[in-house]
């Protein structure tokens, strides 16, 4: 069944606007380098950088919340990242000329991440995405995706029905949100999509790269 047209698209920031895995992979192995540890190989780190510290902490070292030592671990990943976020990450191909589209379509895009504030607001205008109709960090509501608040504040936020909002994503949880919010959810497979397959996960539609997008608002 075709997609109702967008009046606006919202869109999950690592691995689905952005490669950013290079630095999220690199704070992960400096971890291991203070243990003199050697790194750990970038495809093992990639599939996670979704989950962000939970993810790479657990990759690269093996070690999970429920660690005594995980929040000294994520404080200082948290750290370190901060430092280098912008060294290596890059929009996706493909996304710079999808977001021109949409604009010259007088379709509004946003961005919706788990990612806290004090990262989204800085990343964003340095890779290019500073003027997003509306970014929504994960401690923007007092619940992170797959609660559906942080979508149904980016539509308040666009003064728009969330029905009228599309939502792309790399990893599960963003379609989990996005259906739960009721807005039609497209499963990005160019991201990260951790270690399952999105063909499992009952998106509305699964594209392979970001210009494909306009394949569905024809």
């Amino acid at each position: 069944m075709p997609l109702r047209p967008p009046r606006a698209i919202l869109f999950d920031l690592d691995g689905t606007l952005a490669d950013t895995a290079p630095d999220l992979a690199a704070a992960a192995n400096f971890l291991r380098q203070e243990r003199g540890l050697d790194d750990a190989p970038y495809e093992q780190l990639r599939p996670v950088a979704s989950a962000g510290a939970r993810g790479l902490i657990g990759a690269a070292l093996g070690i999970h919340p429920d660690h005594e030592e995980y929040e000294a671990l994520r404080v200082r990943f948290l750290d370190r990242y901060e430092a280098n976020m912008s060294r290596h990450s890059r929009l996706f191909d493909g996304i710079p000329e999808l977001l021109a589209q949409l604009e010259s379509r007088q379709i509004a895009w946003g961005i919706v991440t788990n990612k806290a504030a004090r990262f989204t607001d800085v990343l964003a205008p340095q890779i290019g995405l500073g003027h997003a109709a509306c970014i929504v960090s994960g401690d923007t509501t007092p619940h992170p995706k797959p609660h559906p608040g942080p979508l149904l504040e980016a539509a308040r936020r666009l003064q728009l029905a969330p029905e009228d909002c599309w939502y792309v994503g790399d990893d599960l949880r963003d379609i989990q949100a996005g259906r739960a919010a009721s807005m039609p959810t497209i499963a990005a497979a160019w991201g990260y999509c951790g270690h399952s397959e999105p063909t499992g996960w009952d998106a509305d539609a699964l594209l392979h790269a970001p210009l494909q997008i306009l394949t569905l608002l024809s």
